[in-house]
């Protein structure tokens, strides 16, 4: 694997995880999102010629100033300051993702990237953001050591630069190097990720999350949604019916073996009691305080858990906070959705408005989690309806035709009882009329006469209006309530979701001697949640929401009561174990911190031990092959001095081996020596041959007999250039000429 391009991958992958955290942690407006994502396609599909051009250099530059002047005038006008930060930082980072250079940029990106998972951590939190993370903690290692050892190489051999030996260093070829990252080296440097994962394990569980309220960062994301507000246009509502956002999820205990798919709850939110020809509102809008002590909320009475079925309801954030209680609800148990603060009580209130509904309100408006306590039997109340009330719940608009007079008198002619004439206008409404998301009596002048009578069509509101009105026509006092129908069952994480396409609305109707009634006239074929996908498609969405319910639970959420939870079970399970002796069963929490104490001084002992620079080499550790290295590189020095005291100097820029080889070819008489020492040299170099110290001592005897060889040339150098400056001396080594006998 090529080094430069490991390191690039690795270095994208960890800047498009930190981006896909931001985009979603949900803070950024969907055109927002999408922008982001094309310009991190474009940044990492760049070519890399591009980044050393100059005028893609000063355009990321003056792009860099004039966007951070239209975020502080979007600030300067209203908009949200962390908003405009987080646009900001994605914007950095793809600015120079296109105009990287060079390791100290990758590390810029990977900084930026870092501060992403930051950002997110705040913003979001969510599943998406989890499996980021975890991609995060396994690329961040390989990253930073490969963004190391570039930056080392970059720094230290420059182009141009030699080494030792004075050969030049080609930097380029280094980073198109096989050689410098195998897939040991990775897979091993990615498995560091384990024990940094299990040791953060262990404190998260060790010590629960606090507040993030303290922060002032962390806001609620819920979108509005259209019928839980305080006054709903019966022109725009029904668009939800195709929203697949979870709102809620629904635990019902001891459900059938199997669970139904789907089942109706009519979650109420809030109900409206004036309708003006086209809108509902409230009359009376006055709230109460709803808890006194504790978090217990009495709607009939407290709760007797003995003879009271429970249900357990997890909402997600919305707007308004409105809670939703199901039919038989005689009191809420809710509790705030979130970490345990370490600063002052955990605050959070519940107030009762009009027509029976309820709120809360919380520092963070995170959601809540709470339980429903549900009355066996049908709830009976005996107290009669007000004067004042009685008036409010039959009052009537006054552009109310005479033909919506005469269609109630002809559905209940002949019928005495309050409860027969709303049974009367239910049926009638179900059998003969058709459910529409696109009603073609919205944009009427009157939607309610024209749903009756001309287009005999429309969505659930339009339903509900119609038996409230026809039912106060008829003297029966009614009002509009809206909230949820009911969910879908997810195998996985044994809940029913309820999702923002079920919202629904429903008639109350007041029964003397029995109370509010449920009633609801849309055709019970489109009152059943539905779903759009089936099959793979569905089983695959039920495990992407059982986790991230599970996600946000027990690792958003992780609080003290589910550490104390946690270690509960630990003790039980241990103390009905047959594993541990009997003598520790009784002190096992003290034996649990300990045990957690001492895998804490265990890990930091190993990395004191493991880090620290170690002063005894082990044979055939890297430490020793880079002693050997270095002193073949300075026993080569020598050598290249012995050859130029011989007269046979290396040029600079000729490799050891080629310059040696062109001496053999030359017949130099210590070519063969010459040769023999260089190629000793590139095994211990190159070869990765072993270089003891005698094998040291043995090539620096080698080399001073080269000197001596040269110095013994030297001398007869000098000497038969002595012998050419005087004509008449004579070797010494010359026989004298013989004289002839006279």
């Amino acid at each position: 694997m090529r080094f430069g391009l490991v390191h690039q991958v690795m270095t994208n992958t960890l800047a498009a995880l930190g981006v896909l955290a931001l985009v979603s942690s949900g803070e950024l407006s969907r055109w927002v999102n999408v922008a982001i994502l094309a310009g991190l396609a474009a940044a990492l599909a760049l070519p890399e010629s591009w980044h050393e051009r100059l005028w893609l250099r000063r355009a990321s530059t003056l792009s860099s100033v004039v966007f951070l002047c239209v975020q502080v005038a979007r600030f300067l006008f209203g908009r949200p300051m962390l908003e405009l930060a987080v646009e900001f930082a994605a914007f950095l980072q793809l600015v120079r993702l296109a105009t990287r250079r060079g390791a100290a940029h990758d590390q810029q990106v990977i900084i930026l990237a870092l501060l992403h998972f930051i950002a997110g951590t705040v913003l979001g939190g969510g599943l998406a953001y989890g499996l980021c993370f975890l991609g995060f903690l396994i690329v961040a290692p390989g990253a930073l050591v490969l963004s190391h050892l570039r930056r080392e190489v970059e720094g230290n051999y420059r182009q141009g630069a030699r080494d030792r030996t004075g050969l030049p260093v080609d930097v380029p070829r280094i980073l198109r190097s096989r050689r410098v990252v195998g897939r040991t080296f990775l897979g091993v440097t990615c498995l560091l990720a384990v024990p940094i994962l299990a040791f953060t394990g262990l404190v998260f569980l060790l010590f629960p999350r606090v507040g993030l309220s303290l922060l002032l960062l962390n806001r609620p994301h819920g979108g509005r949604m259209v019928g839980f507000s305080d006054r709903v246009d019966l022109g725009g509502v029904g668009t939800l019916r195709d929203d697949p956002t979870i709102a809620l999820r629904v635990e019902i205990p001891d459900l059938p073996d199997p669970p139904p798919e789907r089942v109706t709850m009519y979650l109420r939110g809030t109900a409206f009691d004036t309708y003006d020809g086209r809108a509902w509102s409230r009359t009376v809008n006055a709230r109460t305080q709803a808890v006194r002590d504790g978090h217990i909320v009495p709607i009939e009475r407290y709760p007797d858990p003995g003879r009271d079925r429970l249900m357990r309801i997890d909402l997600e954030p919305i707007d308004p906070t409105v809670l939703f209680v199901p039919l038989n609800a005689v009191a809420l148990d809710i509790r705030p959705r979130g970490e345990v603060p370490i600063v002052g009580p955990r605050f959070l209130h519940v107030t009762r408005g009009p027509e029976g509904e309820f709120r809360y309100g919380s520092p963070e408006e995170r959601g809540v989690r709470y339980d429903v306590f549900l009355a066996r039997q049908p709830l009976v109340s005996a107290q009669p309806l007000g004067k004042d009330d009685r008036a409010r719940y039959l009052s009537l608009p006054p552009s109310v035709s005479p033909r919506v007079l005469e269609l109630a008198e002809e559905w209940t002619a002949g019928l005495s009882t309050p409860l027969e004439r709303a049974r009367a206008i239910e049926d009638r409404l179900r059998s003969g009329y058709r459910y529409d998301l696109g009603s073609p009596s919205s944009g009427a002048p009157s939607p309610l006469d024209h749903f009756l009578f001309e287009s005999k069509r429309g969505h659930c509101e339009f339903y509900s209006t119609a038996m409230a009105m026809l039912l106060r026509v008829a003297s029966v006092p009614s009002r509009n309530v809206t909230g949820f129908v009911g969910g879908t069952y997810n195998r996985f994480g044994r809940y029913y979701a309820v999702r923002q396409g079920d919202a629904h609305s429903w008639v109350e109707a007041y029964i003397e001697g029995v109370g509010w009634v449920t009633f609801d006239p849309t055709p019970p074929v489109d009152v059943t949640p539905r779903s759009d996908i089936h099959g793979l498609l569905a089983l695959l969405r039920d495990i992407l929401e059982a986790s991230g319910q599970r996600w946000n639970r027990h690792i958003v959420g992780y609080d003290l009561h589910q550490q104390l939870s946690l270690f509960e079970r630990v003790r039980s399970w241990a103390r009905a174990s047959t594993v541990l002796p009997p003598v520790l069963r009784p002190s096992l929490p003290w034996a649990a911190w300990a045990g957690a104490f001492a895998v804490v001084g265990l890990g930091a002992v190993a990395a004191r031990r493991y880090l620290r620079p170690r002063v005894r080499v082990v044979r055939g550790s890297p430490q020793e092959r880079e002693r050997a290295t270095s002193a073949a590189i300075s026993l080569y020095e020598t050598l290249d001095a012995a050859m130029a005291s011989l007269g046979v100097p290396r040029p600079q820029g000729t490799p050891p081996l080629r310059y040696a080889q062109s001496l053999s070819l030359r017949g130099h008489p210590c070519a063969d020596e010459i040769l023999a020492l260089t190629q000793l040299y590139l095994n211990v170099r190159f070869g990765g041959a072993p270089f003891e110290e005698p094998d040291c001592r043995a090539f620096e005897r080698r080399v001073r007999a080269l000197g001596g060889q040269a110095k013994s040339a030297a001398a007869a150098l000098r000497a038969q250039d002595a012998r050419e400056s005087d004509p008449l001396a004579q070797p010494e080594s010359s026989p004298r000429p013989k004289r002839r006998a006279g």
